[in-house]
């Protein structure tokens, strides 16, 4: 089989060095082409274990993610390769660059992510086929792959212009009726457009997922022991999802950090590109494509789920032999996602009933308003109002006749007042009528200035 070594993605990778962005699969093992025409045999045969290490197969007897729009917010995609055909809709371009899409280096990345969402294969069962197979994808650019000939004019941007793009392309989405967001992205800082287009993502119980980044490799080699935090993965209510092997393994390139949820397949995953090919590729960047698939598949089948309840089907139910002693860590999260019994979770919640309208205060809030004790002093009327006015001025002319006597003692004190001679600007001494004497002069005090060493 020939393979063909090609090049990841860097997304805004020298905007600026507060800001830097890197595509979740940047600097990890290149993607393989599998020389086409491939057989069936050898597509479908390849992804067979990320689709075991998923339960998809046993998830899709129950949603296959119809009528569900997954927004992917990437370097764009193809619409036009085999295995994606008629399930894309291509939505606005947000990066200020006009690379045509007809372009070979336009698309690279996003195509391979829509095809591990929304992949339906071959009438002859073969080619990729995504976790939500039967879901559509809104595709909106808002990044450049590295292969773009408009790529160095895009890293020139600024890093709050690309920002304002991202927070762009998540509002479009929301406008655009989108229930899933699918970000195999990330930025080393956060930004307030972002996180004010995520909230409206939320308000519209839109369910945002993102790649937890692919900087385990450096963070080892640092010492560190963990990775940089990658936004938008670590935003409040945001899946992060990391990257495990063939063998449910932690890969050595995912990042480990607080904002980890779950994982998924990430090392080695077959994926269909612009180019109509086969490529085998690794990051946390299929990760967290596979992991919004399994997102679509739950909105498919319950609708009226909010956000927060899909994301708590989904880390409430992962495969029991994934998941870490304690329950959570770093590097796995809560463990590697199922299809089949995220879809039985969110089951048991939609068929939950509602908490009770008006909950007992009693039970939270310590009796509420009807345990607060009344005030301990009746309100007054005008009469009151009125008393208080005549005791405050009454108080002032106490204070006034005090302050008066007081000044009247302070005089009496020091012999009453001086009778001063000598016109304005004089002192108060009197004014000798002749010369003192010489014997007078030797006898007054001398007089010297604030300086002992100047002589008055």
């Amino acid at each position: 089989m020939l393979r063909l070594r090609g090049r990841g993605l860097t997304a805004r990778g020298r905007r600026s060095a507060a800001a830097l962005a890197v595509v979740a699969l940047a600097g990890l093992s290149a993607p393989v082409l599998v020389a086409a025409p491939a057989r069936a045999d050898i597509v479908r045969s390849t992804e067979s274990w990320v689709l075991s290490e998923l339960n998809l197969p046993a998830a899709w007897s129950v949603s296959q993610g119809k009528g569900v729009v997954v927004a992917v917010i990437d370097s764009g995609v193809n619409p036009a390769v085999s295995d994606l055909a008629g399930s894309v809709t291509t939505g606005p371009d947000f990066t200020g660059v006009d690379t045509p899409p007809s372009n070979p280096g336009w698309g690279v990345h996003g195509t391979w992510m829509a095809s591990l969402i929304a992949g339906h294969g071959h009438d002859d069962g073969s080619g990729i086929i995504g976790s939500a197979p039967q879901s559509t994808v809104l595709s909106i650019r808002v990044i450049t792959d590295n292969t773009d000939p408009n790529y160095a004019r895009y890293e020139a941007q600024s890093a709050g212009r690309g920002q304002r793009e991202l927070a762009a392309a998540i509002t479009y989405a929301v406008n655009h009726r989108a229930q899933v967001i699918s970000m195999s992205i990330g930025y080393s800082l956060q930004s307030r457009p972002v996180r004010a287009a995520l909230q409206d993502a939320y308000e519209h119980n839109v369910v945002v997922v993102a790649s937890a980044g692919n900087s385990g490799d450096p963070a080892g080699a640092a010492g560190t022991g963990h990775a940089p935090y990658s936004f938008p993965a670590d935003y409040p209510g945001v899946l992060a999802v990391a990257a495990v092997n063939s063998s449910g393994q932690v890969s050595s390139f995912s990042s480990e950090n607080l904002s980890v949820q779950v994982a998924a397949p990430g090392v080695r995953v077959p994926a269909q590109g612009r180019d109509g090919q086969y490529w085998y590729v690794s990051g946390t960047s299929p990760a967290c494509a596979l992991t919004a698939g399994v997102v679509a598949l739950i909105k498919a089948r319950y609708p009226a789920l909010t956000d927060s309840q899909v994301i708590s089907a989904i880390t409430s139910s992962t495969a029991p032999r994934t998941r870490p002693e304690r329950g959570w860590n770093e590097q796995i999260g809560f463990g590697v996602v199922d299809a089949a019994a995220a879809l039985t979770a969110a089951g048991h919640l939609a068929a939950a009933p509602p908490p009770a309208a008006g909950m007992a205060t009693a039970a939270h809030f310590g009796g509420g308003p009807a345990a607060i004790p009344p005030i301990p002093v009746a309100p007054r009327g005008p009469a009151g109002l009125v008393l208080y006015c005549l005791l405050a001025v009454g108080c002032l002319g106490l204070v006034a006749v005090a302050t008066s006597k007081l000044l009247a003692a302070r005089e009496l004190a020091a012999g009453g007042p001086q009778q001063v001679r000598g016109g304005p600007g004089d002192d108060a001494r009197p004014v000798p009528l002749a010369a003192p004497s010489t014997a007078a002069r030797h006898a007054a005090p001398t007089r010297r200035s604030s300086n002992p060493d100047t002589p008055s």
